[in-house]
């Protein structure tokens, strides 16, 4: 078995968050060897190149599906077969979370190597229409084929697919990705060229509100046109929507990267901002801050870290880390004496400092800074400690000061379990034991997850 080789299989499991692992009979060595084929699911039969071969790990490519999983029984979304947003389209959900609590379980079992309680999964509220923000791109479906807008072809770095029926954002999203794309397609408005850096049309960005319905609108241009402002407000403003556009802007974004940034900004209409309400707490929430994608899964997520919770923060003083817009600070914040928030990007302080005076919480302190370099500066101790950091975890000398603290018991919420298994090695290892934990599903139809899991250390450690 060598690179290059094409082959075709049955795939026996998927390992978190894509990785189809298929059993292929190896003559050279008379026996079976695995190999990771990235987004089948289990139970098809696919066709796949070998792609990588290193310190006896075999990678495939993905060339066909041969057969269908016994699992695909639902209707997947019109876009399936050539976006990559959405791994699980054609599963039932009910399948889905069973994949995902098995990835979970398996994992934390595999790094943490003792028994806990661990209490499965824990459904989204809703599984269609659930993402409350969507970044869409300009550019053609084909080399230089028409104008188009919408995600990125599976594997593709230029293609895009025209999304006019994507499940996980709501049809008010379908009706403006259409409405800007007949208006550019009528004036002839070019999009920006990835390789020659020319033209004007970059992204349209969009966020909603689950809770008041309130829309932003943000489109991203470079600077090489003109937008014809008040001609483009009158389209968007009389589209007939379930929810209301609050505010319309014109991002400029010179930038060679593919990637959404902001040199200059500009409100065509309303306020730059819109209100949305989690768990009786309201969060102004501004084009670029950070929220999560899922308004309805996030009530859940943060119920059940405050239950993990329990009492063990109230009356004391909380460290929320990597606090974000600092909700879950907020939450804390009802039972706690202090609860200090750091969060490394400044603009997410800014707007929990905002949210914690809108919602009349005096006792939350935001500091914007590293968490490495910053619990070197902080004054107070915590007595309880909230972790949520960024996919790749915690970092590792952020995380042994973290420890130093010697708090008895840390609740970590976790977006990506294979880091969070990482870092239960250094924790099981400084005398942290798993309480219990469970999952969170707040990306129906994806391949992604959230973990939540309470710590304890012994009073002897």
């Amino acid at each position: 078995m060598k690179k290059g080789d094409i082959l075709s299989g049955e795939v026996v499991r998927i390992d978190f968050p894509n990785k189809g692992i298929i059993k292929v009979y190896d003559e050279n060595i008379s026996d079976y060897r695995e190999v990771t084929v990235k987004n089948a699911i289990p139970g098809q039969t696919v066709k796949f190149q070998i792609n990588k071969k290193k310190h006896g790990q075999l990678e495939g490519r993905l060339l066909e599906i041969i057969e269908k999983s016994s699992l695909e029984t639902a209707v997947a979304c019109e876009h399936y077969k050539e976006c990559g947003g959405c791994l699980y389209q054609g599963i039932s959900y009910e399948n889905q979370l069973s994949i995902k609590e098995e990835q979970i379980k398996k994992i934390l079992e595999n790094s943490y190597k003792e028994e806990f309680d661990f209490e499965g999964i824990i459904a989204s509220p809703v599984t269609n229409g659930y993402r409350n923000k969507m970044e869409f791109s300009f550019g053609d479906e084909y080399m230089d084929g028409p104008l188009a807008l919408g995600l990125h072809k599976r594997n593709s770095f230029y293609d895009i697919v025209d999304i006019t029926g994507c499940k996980i954002c709501h049809e008010d999203f379908s009706a403006i990705i259409k409405a800007n794309l007949e208006y550019f397609k009528s004036i002839k408005e070019n999009y920006f060229h990835k390789m020659r850096h020319v033209g004007f049309l970059r992204h349209l960005l969009i966020r909603k509100a689950a809770s008041t319905g309130e829309i932003l609108v943000n489109l991203v241009t470079s600077s090489q046109s003109e937008l014809r402002k008040e001609e483009y407000v009158k389209i968007l403003t009389n589209l007939n929507l379930e929810g209301k556009i609050v505010g319309i802007l014109h991002t400029i974004n010179d930038s060679k990267a593919d990637a959404v940034k902001c040199d200059e900004m500009e409100i065509l209409y309303g306020k730059d901002y819109f209100f949305e309400e989690i768990l009786g707490l309201r969060f102004k929430i501004s084009p670029f801050s950070f929220f999560q994608t899922n308004s309805k899964g996030a009530e859940i997520l943060y119920s059940k870290a405050r239950e993990y919770a329990g009492n063990y923060g109230d009356g004391k003083v909380v460290f929320d880390l990597y606090s974000g817009t600092g909700t879950i600070a907020q939450i804390m914040a009802k039972v706690a004496k202090k609860v200090v928030g750091i969060e490394i990007v400044e603009e997410a302080v800014d707007a929990a400092k905002e949210n914690a005076d809108i919602n009349g919480i005096d006792n939350c302190e935001f500091i914007a800074g590293d968490v490495l370099k910053e619990l070197d500066n902080v004054t107070q101790k915590p007595d309880f400690i909230i972790l949520d950091p960024p996919r790749d975890g915690v970092n590792p000398k952020a995380l042994k000061k973290i420890i130093d603290f010697n708090v008895k018991n840390i609740v970590y919420i976790s977006c990506k379990p294979t880091s969070l298994a990482r870092d239960l090695v250094e924790l099981r290892a400084a005398g942290y034991k798993i309480v219990k934990g469970c999952g969170v599903d707040m990306f129906p139809y994806t391949a992604n997850t959230e973990s939540v899991i309470l710590l304890s250390k012994s009073e002897t450690m």
